[in-house]
C-alpha cells in the first residue's frame, strides 16, 4: 500500500479522500493548519473521524511554511494530494493576498518537496472557476482559461501553470483536477447547499443571489473522492474535469431539499454577484476515457444524504456559522 501526503486534511474534500484511501489500506500523512476561514467545528468533526485510523498521522502545518513542511517528510512518499487551499470566489475579493499565499506559494512549496525528496506524483485540486465566462457549455479541458473573473480562479490557474513547469523541468507526474461544485454531508458552510439545508430546516430565510435559474454542475463528494484517487495512476501530465455532467438549477435544489426535509423554504432573491457565472457544466469524456471514472450519485440521493446528516447532527450543526 502507498503512503501519501494529503494537505488540507480537515477540509471537506480532503477528509473524504483521506478516509477512502485509509479504508483501502494506504497510509496518510494529513497536513492542515486548521485556519478559521470557516467554522472550525466542522474541521474538527472531520479530523476526529480520521485520527481513529491507525494508518493516519496528522501535522498542524501551514503549507506556506516551507521549513515546517520539510520536517514533515518522515519516510518514502508515493505522492502529494494538494487540497490545502483558500477556497471560495466571493471571499477572494476581500482578501486576495491570503489566497495567493496559500494557493500559489503553498503549491510551490509542495512542488519543491516533490523535487527535493523525489516524490513521483503530485495531484492539484483545481476548480471549474478557471473557465470564467467566455467559454461555451459544457466546459472542456481544452477551453481557454486565460480570463479568470475572480482572484480565487486566478490563484488556481497560476497553481496549474506552476505545476506544469515542474512536470516539464523535473519529470514530475502531475494530475490537475478541476472540481465542479462539490457537495455532500458536512460540507463547507459557505457553499449554497449547506446554507440551504440549514436555512430550510431551521425555518430561516433562504437567500438566493439571482433569480434561481442559475445552475451548477453539483457533484457528490464520494464521486469526487473516487475520481481523485483514480488520478493517482501514472498519467504524465493531465488536466481533467471531475463533474456530474448534469447541471441543476438553484430553484430545483431548493425544491428537492424541501421534499426531503418536509419543510417549506422562505426564499428571498437578491441581485446576482458579478463574481458568479450563470451556469457551469463539465464535459467529463476525458475522465471517463483516462481514469475510467463516472459519477454515480443522483442529485436527489446526494441531497437526501445532506439533509439526513444535518438532522442527525442538528444538536451542534445548527450552531455552525455560515460564512
Amino acid at each position: 500500500m502507498g503512503h501519501y501526503i494529503v494537505t488540507g486534511a480537515s477540509g471537506f474534500i480532503a477528509s473524504k479522500i483521506s478516509e477512502l484511501l485509509l479504508i483501502k489500506g494506504h497510509k496518510i500523512s494529513g497536513i492542515d493548519n486548521m485556519n478559521d476561514a470557516y467554522d472550525t467545528s466542522l474541521k474538527q468533526y472531520r479530523l476526529n473521524k480520521l485520527i481513529k485510523h491507525s494508518n493516519f498521522d496528522y501535522s498542524n502545518i501551514d503549507i506556506t511554511d516551507n521549513n515546517a513542511l520539510k520536517k514533515s517528510i518522515r519516510s518514502n512518499i508515493e505522492g502529494i494530494i494538494n487540497l490545502g487551499a483558500r477556497a471560495g470566489v466571493r471571499n477572494s475579493e476581500k482578501d486576495p493576498h491570503i489566497y495567493f499565499d496559500t494557493n500559489l506559494t503553498g503549491t510551490l512549496n509542495l512542488l519543491e518537496l516533490c523535487k527535493k525528496y523525489e516524490i513521483p506524483k503530485f495531484v492539484l485540486a483545481s476548480t471549474s472557476s478557471v473557465y470564467g465566462k467566455s467559454n461555451s457549455l459544457p466546459y472542456s479541458e481544452s477551453d481557454n482559461t486565460d480570463h479568470p473573473i475572480s482572484q480565487y480562479a486566478a490563484s488556481k490557474k497560476a497553481a496549474e501553470t506552476l505545476s506544469y513547469t515542474y512536470h516539464h523541468l523535473y519529470g514530475l507526474d502531475v494530475s490537475i483536477l478541476r472540481y465542479f461544485t462539490v457537495y455532500g454531508p458536512a460540507s463547507r458552510p459557505d457553499m449554497a447547499i449547506m446554507k440551504f439545508v440549514k436555512w430550510i430546516i431551521e425555518g430561516e430565510e433562504v437567500k438566493v443571489y439571482g433569480d434561481g435559474t442559475q445552475s451548477r454542475d453539483f457533484t457528490y463528494i464520494n464521486d469526487i473522492a473516487e475520481g481523485t484517487i483514480s488520478s493517482l495512476q501514472n498519467l504524465g501530465y493531465e488536466t481533467i474535469n471531475l463533474g456530474s455532467d448534469n447541471p441543476t438549477t438553484v430553484s430545483k435544489i431548493i425544491s428537492i431539499i424541501e421534499a426531503h426535509s418536509n419543510q417549506q423554504a422562505r426564499v428571498k432573491y437578491f441581485d446576482e454577484n458579478p463574481l458568479d457565472v450563470k451556469s457551469t457544466w463539465a464535459n467529463i469524456k476525458k475522465a471517463k476515457n483516462i481514469l475510467g471514472w463516472v459519477p454515480t450519485t443522483d442529485i436527489s440521493d446526494g441531497l437526501k444524504d445532506c439533509v439526513n446528516w444535518y438532522e442527525h447532527n442538528r444538536h451542534w450543526a445548527k450552531n455552525i456559522e455560515l460564512s
